[in-house]
This record gives C-alpha cells, sequence and structure tokens, in this order.
C-alpha cells in the first residue's frame, strides 16, 4: 500500500490540512513571541522549561497560553 500523496487527497481534505495547519503555526507564534516577552516573573514555572513544550504540537502551544502564564492583575471572581 503506498502512501498518498497531495495531490491525491480531495479538495476539501486539502483546505482542511491547510486551515489546521495554519491554525497550529498561529498558534505556535503566538505563543512563541509571548514567551519571549512576556517577563520571567509573569510566567508558571522556568521559561527555558516552556521552549520544548511549545514544540509538541498541536497541544503544546495551547498548554503554555492557559497554564504557563501568570495574569498578576486578573480579578478574582467571587
Amino acid at each position: 500500500m503506498r502512501a498518498r500523496s497531495w495531490s491525491d487527497l480531495s479538495r476539501w481534505q486539502r483546505a482542511g490540512i491547510l486551515t489546521l495547519g495554519s491554525v497550529e503555526l498561529a498558534l505556535t507564534a503566538a505563543a512563541a513571541v509571548d514567551l519571549w516577552s512576556r517577563p520571567r516573573t509573569e510566567v508558571n514555572g522556568v521559561k527555558a522549561r516552556w521552549w520544548p513544550v511549545l514544540l509538541i504540537q498541536p497541544v503544546g502551544p495551547v498548554v503554555y497560553l492557559l497554564r504557563g502564564r501568570r495574569h498578576p492583575h486578573r480579578a478574582l471572581v467571587t
């Protein structure tokens, strides 16, 4: 059984791959820019340990954006 090539995929399959790939790239870029520019006091844990997490696709950038950042000015909900 041979692997499918790009030309073997339907129009919708190619569109889906390109869309999901774009979302993954955008999330990774946003997380990397945020990690680079955020002071270490506003990062949960050590910044150097978050860089490899960003490479775990597709969940790494999402995990960082949800759990890796501290929000010191966020009001507590009561």
